[in-house]
């Protein structure tokens, strides 16, 4: 169903026609399990789709579409293996098992270079947006702390373009990334400047500062103002800080600075304060700036800075030079550039984050995006340019790609829909050739379809694909086993070749998920592995493992399925912890996980337990 919402209606070149799906349906299987095995043949149901063919007249003054005509047909659509009762299914009188595969999720993911790409051994932060479908998103940083996107690994553009693509303007984005102080001037010499504490905390005071009322010194001069001396200064009721006007030379102008007197901009957003402008403000009675912080403790001028590297002024610039960077060839107009844009994440048909991706992407950058939403949105890029600058930044840690929280399992559901959604595609191209070549009015839908692409399509997954294997029949045991198998080749997966020693090697987080020995030895160790006895997959295809409940030393019988993103923060007792009858804990200190390590922690602390010890 979902596949063929996303692929119909299909329409033709000049729009006077549109083919749309309505319903699909089964018909009857020709043969029963044990005659399909004796027969050779494939256990099947035929698939038969209602599609309704519509065609318009266009007027072409207005371009205005009225329906002329409507068919409505049901359509023979080639068949679909069936799955049996055991979870196999029956192709050419054999029975084969589609062995799951395990892929990383969808969604974003920060990580950075451990110092390996350049020779200074500098350690340079990325982050990269997978979507199920669509153009990956890069965003890095470059030796000289410049913070760079690349759209599909092509070459890259400084991050600001693809922001004033978004249509934020630099003053906009300027004020998202760093904070306000304002200042006021008193005369020539001096001024003030706010006491905001998030921001001044490590700066130093370049004046003493005195109490108001009783006029003792609480800050030296050079002191450095930490967070009590802060604390004193708010208590004492000071608004603002003494500075010498020398120290506002070199800082960065939040907004431009106009003379509301006669309209004229003195100076523009991002420029550094210069003396000359210091003497025009006082000139023309303007006694009020903001400036923005740049550089402190936590805040890097690399935003900043990537603003200067770039020489796009407005929108439509931007398009144009990131359409230049992705399609060096055709020369750019500003309606084509802005509709590739748009194309490449915001359209649903280009692009699509899916469920999971979305929940990763909230998850990680703190959003609370619906999870309908399955297109990047504005708010998504700038936020994760916000949360990889507070990274690098030293707050924050970068992802581990083998957390079983990153890799979801993909059952032969998907894995066919994935393989159908091929097959459709090729044939809506086929269909789009028909309906421009020959009269609509004549033709009937099942004139325009063609099935083969889709049933060649199926044939093949089941037929040849890696994943698709012949069923292990040695004994019961040895059937369950395979099906219960996961795989981290295949496609869309990685290959022997190109798998680390990482990924192969067992996991904290497999604890209760995977099971850490049964996997075959040689080339694929650790890439093919085995679902533990207690563990299940949850909807958006992550595994998950019960845990009792445990809540203030007091362990109850309700079990928990929890993910690997869900346990990461709590303490999780070992099944074997002495319980008195109650359900308390006996030891004054219980042996517990968190975080991947073993610990010792008081029982109060604990929140889950372990179901079973082996």
């Amino acid at each position: 169903q979902e596949v063929f919402k996303s692929v119909f209606p299909i329409q033709d070149f000049s729009g006077t026609a549109s083919l749309e799906f309505v319903q699909y349906s089964f018909g009857d299987v020709k043969y029963d399990v044990d005659e399909c095995l004796a027969r050779g043949m494939t256990y099947e149901a035929p698939l038969k789709i209602v599609v309704r063919l519509v065609v318009y007249d266009v007027e072409k003054e207005s371009g205005h579409r009225s329906i002329r005509d409507i068919k409505e047909q049901e359509i023979y659509f080639g068949t679909l293996p069936l799955m049996t009762e055991n979870g196999t299914f029956i192709v050419n009188g054999t029975e084969r098992v589609v062995v799951s595969q395990l892929h990383r999720s969808p969604g974003i993911f920060f990580d950075h270079d451990r110092g390996k790409t350049h020779s200074s051994g500098k350690v340079l932060y990325s982050a990269r947006v997978i979507p199920l479908r669509g153009s990956w998103l890069d965003l890095e940083f470059d030796a000289k702390d410049i913070l760079h996107v690349r759209i599909d690994r092509r070459r890259k553009l400084p991050v600001t373009v693809l922001l004033k693509g978004l249509g934020y303007s630099t003053e906009e984005l300027l004020n998202y990334f760093y904070p306000i102080e304002r200042v006021y001037l008193v005369d020539e010499e001096r001024a003030q400047k706010e006491l905001i504490p998030e921001i001044l905390v490590g700066t130093r005071a370049t004046e003493d500062i005195v109490h108001p009322q009783t006029k003792e010194v609480i800050v030296k001069k050079n002191r450095k103002l930490g967070k009590q001396s802060l604390r004193k200064l708010q208590e004492a009721g000071i608004e603002r800080l003494p500075m010498k006007v020398g120290e506002l030379i070199g800082r960065i102008l939040a907004h431009d600075v106009i003379d509301y007197g006669t309209g004229e901009i003195l100076a523009e957003c991002n420029e550094a304060v210069s003396d000359k402008l210091l003497v025009d403000l006082r000139d023309r009675g303007i006694a009020q700036l903001e400036l923005l912080h740049v550089e402190g403790q936590d805040i890097s001028p690399s935003f900043r800075n990537t603003l200067l590297v770039d020489k796009v002024t407005n929108q439509e610039e931007a398009l144009l030079e990131i359409y230049r960077r992705l399609r060096p060839s055709n020369p750019p107009t500003p309606e084509v550039a802005t509709e590739f844009f748009n194309k490449l994440f915001f359209s649903s048909e280009h692009y699509d984050l899916s469920e999971v991706g979305r929940l990763k992407l909230n998850l990680q950058l703190g959003l609370d995006t619906p999870l309908e939403h399955r297109t990047l949105r504005r708010e998504d890029i700038l936020e994760a340019v916000r949360h990889l600058i507070r990274l690098k930044d030293s707050q924050g840690a970068v992802d581990d790609i083998d957390n079983l929280g990153n890799r979801r399992v993909r059952a032969v559901g998907e894995l066919l829909e994935n393989q159908y959604r091929i097959g459709l595609v090729r044939m809506e191209r086929a269909i789009k050739e028909r309906m421009s070549l020959q009269e609509i009015e004549a033709l009937m839908p099942h004139d325009l379809i063609n099935a083969k692409p889709v049933s060649a399509v199926v044939k093949e997954f089941f037929g040849t694909s890696q994943l698709s294997q012949f069923m292990d029949q040695t004994n019961p045991l040895s059937e369950i086993t395979h099906k219960r198998r996961l795989s981290a080749l295949g496609p869309g997966g990685l290959t022997r070749e190109r798998a680390g020693f990482e990924v192969r090697d067992v996991h904290p987080t497999h604890y209760g998920r995977i099971c850490p020995i049964e996997t075959p030895e040689g080339p694929n160790i650790g890439l093919i592995v085995s679902l533990s006895t207690y563990a299940r997959v949850n909807s958006y295809g992550f595994i998950e493992t019960p845990y009792r409940r445990a809540k203030e030393n007091l362990v109850s019988k309700d079990v928990v399925y929890l993910t690997a993103m869900d346990e990461k923060d709590y303490a999780i007792a070992q099944a074997n912890a002495l319980l008195d009858e109650r359900g308390r804990f006996l030891s004054e200190q219980v042996s517990a996980r968190k975080t991947g390590e073993f610990v010792m922690v008081p029982p109060e602390e604990v929140r889950y337990m372990d179901v079973s010890p082996n």
